[in-house]
């Protein structure tokens, strides 16, 4: 029996984008030897990305299968809304852009077949096309990561990977409300080669993803998998302690000497603001751990589902 590829497609305001990418699909399908099907993810877009979803799964009901939440929930709720419908015993994800060139998809398959590999990964060799400023922080996110982190990022790594029905079925297991994908799928292990590859810039639309978004994603990737900010905030409330002791035996033993002048109002005005100012970013950074406990204790499901083909389909709000 011929076995399947799952290939999931998180969308937000593709229609301009899917065409090509179907059209980009249709070139590579006969050069894998395996049955595909497609699960088309609508993560509240705002343009005819839905209709065009309900046209191409009218088209080819068997082959094609969309699900449209019911409001934006982010990328990351539309990743694992795919791999928790996924039906195959390979998966794939895929943006609709093209940034991830379907073309890599027959290599993928032939080396995670030649080397008993359980995923193939892929990851850009560089950053050609983007903001200058956007790439620098990149690139200290991957450093800053594999620092401090739990787990090793590749640099410049994409949610593009082919992976086995085992990596899909592990990773289907981490079902934490705050998900960081790229840090998962290097979390749960597995044999994993990477394939580097030159930056492709997006076929037709616009990103959704401005600086700010991804420096919000950035963070929560790392309090996701790194405690050492809570490190930090403990260093530097035992340094500020030790500092302000020192500091008053220093002003005790001075009076004592000279007598206790009048003057330095200023500098002590400086360093209450600073000590101030140190409480309050260690107190930051505790209550950002916090206000992800307090999503994960509230189990709320990470999607909700307004419409499917697939109506009968278990996984609809999860």
């Amino acid at each position: 029996m011929q076995m399947l590829l799952s290939v999931i497609v998180p969308c937000f305001n593709e229609e301009k984008s899917l065409p090509y990418f179907f059209t980009e699909m249709k070139k590579i399908e006969q050069k894998l030897p395996l049955k595909i099907e497609y699960i088309l993810i609508d993560d509240g877009s705002t343009d005819q990305t839905l209709p065009l979803m309900q046209h191409l799964a009218k088209e080819n009901p068997k082959k094609i299968h969309y699900y449209s939440f019911s409001r934006n929930f982010g990328k990351e709720a539309a990743i694992y809304a795919g791999l928790q419908n996924a039906k195959g015993d390979y998966v794939t994800l895929m943006d609709a852009d093209l940034q991830d060139p379907p073309h890599l998809l027959v290599e993928m398959y032939q080396l995670l077949v030649a080397h008993h590999l359980d995923c193939v990964g892929t990851r850009r060799k560089n950053r050609a096309g983007e903001p200058k400023i956007r790439s620098f922080f990149a690139d200290l996110f991957y450093r800053l990561m594999n620092r401090i982190g739990e787990t090793e990022l590749v640099p410049g790594v994409r949610d593009f990977r082919l992976m086995t029905r085992k990596m899909v079925n592990a990773v289907l297991q981490i079902t934490e409300y705050n998900r960081f994908s790229k840090g998962i799928f290097s979390w749960v292990g597995f044999q994993t080669e990477y394939i580097a590859y030159e930056n492709v810039e997006r076929v037709a639309g616009k990103t959704s993803w401005s600086f700010w978004q991804l420096l919000k994603y950035s963070l929560d990737g790392i309090v996701n998998f790194s405690d050492v900010p809570l490190n930090i905030a403990s260093f530097v409330g035992a340094f500020s302690c030790l500092g302000s002791g020192l500091a008053l035996i220093f002003i005790v033993i001075r009076a004592l000497l000279f007598g206790d002048p009048t003057s330095g109002w200023p500098s002590m005005v400086s360093i209450f603001l600073f000590v101030g100012g140190l409480q309050l970013l260690c107190l930051g950074i505790i209550g950002k751990y916090i206000g992800k406990i307090f999503l994960e204790t509230k189990k709320r499901p990470h999607y909700l589902i307004k419409e499917s083909d697939q109506e009968n389909d278990q996984n609809l709000g999860k």
